[in-house]
């Protein structure tokens, strides 16, 4: 595999050489201007885009397939499941393969930043903008600093399906 192809794999490491829950860790990337970041847990490597192959009759979010040393993987475009406007990948532009459920997954996010620690008393629930609706993807908000991270659930994400009624 080739240096472009792995990305930063020593942010999934424990720098500590200590056994490592994962708990309370999350690996966070950005989509546009907005900071995410979802359960390292789940995280099994990012990796840097990869040639995907169009599969018929996917949601528009489902890119394609990549092949992953010998296994094909859907990837899923994070833009365009949260209804975003699709810009084109550039080499900063990576896939995070996760794993839920033996289901893996790549989401492509437009760069990664780092593993954070963030106790689950400086996470808050989601902002509800309506009675009863709150953004169907989110875990919690994390304040790290200054910053507000938005954690997002990762079952929900791949596969949650648009339950809101349609007029």
């Amino acid at each position: 595999m080739s240096k472009n192809d792995m990305l930063d794999v020593e942010l999934l490491e424990d720098d500590e050489g200590e056994e490592d829950t994962q708990e309370d860790k999350y690996l966070t990337f950005t989509i546009g201007k907005e900071d995410f970041g979802i359960e390292i847990r789940y995280v099994t490597e990012i990796i840097g885009i990869q040639n995907i192959t169009e599969v018929p009759d996917m949601p528009s979010y489902i890119k394609g397939v990549i092949n992953l040393r010998g296994k094909v993987i859907p990837v899923m475009d994070v833009r365009l499941r949260f209804e975003s406007q699709e810009r084109p990948y550039d080499d900063r532009t990576c896939i995070i393969v996760i794993n839920i459920d033996e289901r893996p997954v790549g989401l492509i996010v437009d760069r990664v930043l780092e593993v954070l620690d963030i106790q689950e008393n400086d996470i808050e629930s989601p902002p509800k903008m309506r009675k009863g609706d709150t953004n169907r993807f989110i875990q919690g908000m994390g304040k790290v600093g200054e910053r507000v991270k938005i954690l997002l659930n990762a079952n929900k994400l791949l596969f949650d399906e648009d339950e809101r009624v349609q007029p």
